[in-house]
């Protein structure tokens, strides 16, 4: 039986983080009948006015939030402390250690919060885990082992100045990024995994670890690790997941999770390679990501973040048995860089069938850019049915029918799309072509602008190709975008009429190098200067 009291406000919940990854906890805990306690270090924080009580507290800073703790636990009749989907599980350890309340030992959660610790652990209990050595800003040097390379900081999330290096040349810079997002100045370096990437969520009550999950990550645009979504629940075959489950659970053992007195959770990050599973990463907490507050319980019918909530609060946690077996989809949509000046298509997307949630990390006027880690992308898409095939086409159609135009004056925009198609570069083109296709394209003439109406000189090689771009849009489909976007005439027309604006090579390489909105950059700026 679920366990479901009325409200108390004696029983008290201190969540770590009110972004959008912790709205889950925040709501659950209010349906269990739990006082919410919110910390995070903004006031602006999304998610605040869903708690019962807020207090401004830098999430790095445990002493502050041991004090806090300590000021409420002699008034609460029970009290107990998490995150979900932050880096910040090393506070909520010292917390729970230093108060006696539930939780896993402070060097535990440091063993899953530093990386360099976290590779020691494995090497020396023999786990399956790359090659690496640490450095610092004082002491880079490239290490001796065989290219590619993987170089990140220590201690952040997000895959931010995480990057693969594939030669001497590339390293210093890579090392100069990884080290300038490490809060402790440190990057780790290791030996490239190849093969497929998979992620797990656990929940960890006194030894015992219950799996909640296991997704399909899609990676994407080398050298980075951009996830462009995740699939759950995965479709590769069932004793490699037992395999990778055996190595996660070895994994989250060795970091000292799972002693006999240890509840919290587990978030793995798990490769399939040549040579089997191999760690990436494991982190005393449930994932971000949207996997453990929404893809799973929506795949699943369970929500392990309640029971994670349970357990914080000294409870045995319940409610962790499958109760449907759907598939849910989530899926990224991305921009080339400069500023969003409209964004189209939200309401169509939302309002598709399977469409569970929409989320929008963008607004007009702000800044975007193609991303280089997972928090710069422009937004989520979710969507669940019944069977793979409709949850992951339902998300990434709604991906796709979301478009932003950018502002014409905005030089970034400008710059990327200069840049000619075919050219070996990150970001990479939208559309990658054929070296035939490359040929056709520097055979278009470019004439001069004039005439009162736009036409297109046909590149009817391009458009019949089956290219898609990098968010699977067809040529026909882009097009179309441009056409919604500018009112645009189309289909393309051959005419070279005297009263209109013919549209050659420029306007390709465009739409090749940033896809619908290259072009429609490229056309709003030929619009201003008629």
């Amino acid at each position: 039986m679920k366990f479901t009291p009325k409200k108390n406000e004696k029983e008290r919940l201190i969540i770590l983080g009110a972004g959008v990854m912790q709205g889950p906890a925040i709501r659950i805990a209010g349906e269990l009948g739990f006082y919410s306690i919110v910390l995070d270090g903004s006031s602006q924080a999304p998610c605040i006015s869903m708690a019962d009580q807020f207090e401004k507290i830098d999430l790095k800073n445990k002493e502050e939030i041991e004090a806090f703790a300590r000021s409420i636990q002699s008034s609460s009749s029970r009290l107990g402390i998490l995150t979900a989907g932050t880096d910040f599980s090393a506070s909520v350890a010292w917390v729970a250690e230093k108060l006696g309340l539930p939780g896993i030992p402070y060097e535990s959660a440091l063993n899953a919060s530093d990386k360099s610790r976290m590779r020691a652990c494995f090497k020396k209990d023999g786990l399956p885990s790359p090659d690496f050595i640490t450095i610092t800003e004082a002491d880079k040097l490239t290490p001796d082992m065989p290219f590619p390379l993987v170089i990140k900081p220590v201690d952040n999330m997000g895959g931010r100045g995480c990057r693969r290096v594939n030669a001497v040349e590339e390293f210093d810079e890579a090392a100069q990024s990884a080290i300038s997002f490490s809060r402790s100045g440190r990057a780790i370096v290791e030996a490239f995994m190849d093969g497929p990437e998979f992620s797990v969520d656990a929940i960890v009550y006194h030894g015992e670890i219950t799996i909640c999950g296991l997704a399909d990550r899609h990676i994407f645009f080398p050298p980075y690790f951009i996830e462009m979504g995740h699939t759950m629940p995965t479709v590769i075959e069932k004793e490699k997941q037992d395999a990778m489950l055996e190595t996660f659970r070895a994994g989250v053992r060795s970091l000292g999770l799972a002693g006999k007195d240890s509840i919290g959770a587990a978030k793995g990050d798990i490769k399939f390679t040549s040579r089997g599973p191999m760690i990436g990463e494991i982190a005393a907490r449930l994932s971000g990501g949207y996997m453990s507050g929404w893809t799973y319980p929506y795949s699943s019918g369970v929500q392990p973040i309640r029971a994670a909530i349970l357990a914080a609060m000294g409870r045995a946690p319940d409610g962790l048995v499958p109760e449907k077996n759907w598939t849910c989809a989530e899926r990224a949509f991305i921009s080339i860089p400069g500023t969003v000046k409209q964004i189209f298509g939200v309401e169509q997307a939302r309002n598709k069938p399977y469409v569970k949630d929409l989320f929008l990390r963008i607004e007009e006027g702000g800044k975007v850019s193609f991303p280089e880690n997972n928090v710069t992308k422009c937004g989520n898409i979710i969507a669940s049915a019944p069977d793979r095939q409709t949850a992951v086409s339902t998300a990434e159609a709604a991906a796709r029918s979301l478009l932003v135009r950018l502002d014409p004056s905005d030089p970034r925009t400008a710059d990327f799309i200069s840049l000619p198609a075919g050219r070996k570069s990150f970001p990479p083109d939208a559309f990658q072509l054929t070296d035939e296709l490359k040929s056709a394209l520097s055979q278009i003439p470019d004439p001069p602008a004039n005439g009162a109406e736009y036409s297109i000189i046909p590149f009817p090689f391009f458009t019949s190709s089956g290219l898609r771009d990098y968010m699977g849009r067809t040529v026909e489909e882009t097009l179309e975008a441009v056409r919604l976007l500018t009112g645009f005439s189309l289909p393309l027309s051959p005419e070279n009429a005297e009263n209109k604006v013919r549209l050659g090579r420029s306007f390709w390489n465009a739409l090749i190098r940033g896809s619908y909105q290259g072009a429609v950059y490229y056309i709003d700026n030929r619009a201003g200067k008629k």
